[in-house]
């Protein structure tokens, strides 16, 4: 299977199959994908796109400009990837991330 595209472009983003995300981290990944659809909704209405029950390049319409919570599971899916991908990337780059509000010391 050829994995080239056009213009001889080949995807390489950094490998994060081994990266395992701390639980505290998997909640923050389903908060980025509700505001990775809020931005891509905001960006759509801005453009000119607005709901319609298929999706309609010509018109502009599309079924996803509704709320995160009523997106189709597989639009979530797409959301939640894109997500969990950028926090694995973050980690296997050396970052750490915490919430200050579950790492405070309460004797301080």
């Amino acid at each position: 299977m050829n994995n080239q595209i056009t213009n001889n472009y080949t995807p390489s983003p950094v490998d994060t199959d081994n990266v395992q995300l701390p639980e505290e981290l998997m909640a923050l990944a389903e908060a980025i994908s509700k505001n990775v659809h809020e931005v891509w909704a905001q960006n759509r209405m801005n453009e000119g796109w607005t709901y319609g029950p298929v999706r309609d390049d010509q018109m502009r319409q599309t079924p996803c400009l509704v709320p995160y919570e009523e997106l189709p599971e597989e639009e979530k899916a797409y959301d939640r990837n894109t997500a969990l991908a950028t926090l694995k990337f973050i980690v296997s780059q050396g970052f750490e991330i915490h919430n200050p509000s579950q790492t405070r010391d309460p004797h301080l």
